[in-house]
């Protein structure tokens, strides 16, 4: 059985990649950071799992960031993308093999741009789930 996280990641991955329009904005959803992709595109950054455990049960906490990477002149098609995202997760997700989802949770965006780098869009959920 894989870890609560592990097994969330892949469903959120799997989520994203069935909204027809969001994948033909970008070229790859990523489970991770790609060694080389090229603009635009999401990739999952390693989340945090806390104890959420109770007495019966093994539960976990899980934090769960996408950035979206862009290198467009202004943000726009960064802003398009990360609405998408959100659209696409707004019904939550399917429950992962070992795992039960009890809440699934939009926390926040940001976007940041230095001057001479990529766009960066961060879009945050919070899953609870139990060991089923």
């Amino acid at each position: 059985m894989s870890s609560a996280l592990e097994a969330v990641q892949q469903q959120l991955v799997a989520r994203l990649n069935l909204d027809a329009e969001l994948t033909s904005l970008v070229n790859g959803i990523f489970d991770g950071p790609p060694p080389r992709a090229a603009y635009p595109y999401i990739a999952l950054a390693t989340g945090a799992s806390l104890d959420w455990s109770h007495k019966g049960g093994v539960g976990r906490e899980l934090s769960l960031a996408l950035t979206v990477h862009d290198d467009g002149e202004t943000a726009a098609r960064l802003h398009r993308v990360m609405a998408l995202v959100e659209n696409a997760l707004e019904a939550g997700l399917d429950d992962p093999d070992g795992w039960q989802i009890v809440t699934f949770d939009f926390r926040r965006t940001r976007i940041v741009r230095i001057a001479v780098s990529p766009w960066s869009g961060l879009v945050e959920y919070r899953a609870r789930v139990l060991k089923s």
